[in-house]
């Protein structure tokens, strides 16, 4: 797995800010403010880490992971739930636990989330040399 990033937040603060600290930590950024667009950049062929809001107008993050799996495009990603509900309601994660990496409440330590990402990062480039 590259070191690739997909944003999904529809708050443009989010976007720049989480976009501004992974490119410096040297990873391919992509940000995009809505679950359908996340839904066309896999469809496009995005591989990599998905940090994603559940809270978005139109397609909130529950219904884009549901999209995401329905439509298989779960291959070759990593999901992080990025949000402001505390914690995971468990009607609307059942059946989705194993699809999500990690579950993280915002407000969040930006280099607790950044040190997680990069390591799962090399994880995975570790795991695919096997």
């Amino acid at each position: 797995m590259n070191k690739k990033v997909m944003i999904v937040d529809d708050d443009p603060d989010i976007l720049v800010s989480l976009r501004n600290i992974f490119e410096h930590q040297k990873f391919d950024v992509l940000a995009v403010d809505s679950g359908s667009d996340c839904i066309k950049e896999l469809e496009d062929g995005f591989k990599g880490i998905i940090l994603m809001d559940l809270i978005m107008p139109f397609m909130d993050g529950w219904d884009t992971l549901r999209e995401i799996i329905d439509r298989g495009l779960n291959k070759d990603v990593l999901i992080f739930i990025i949000t402001a509900i505390g914690s995971p309601d468990s009607e609307k994660m059942k059946g989705l636990e194993s699809y999500i990496h990690d579950y993280i409440p915002k407000p969040f330590d930006l280099r607790k989330l950044v040190a997680e990402v990069n390591a799962t990062t090399v994880v995975k480039k570790m795991e695919n040399l096997k």
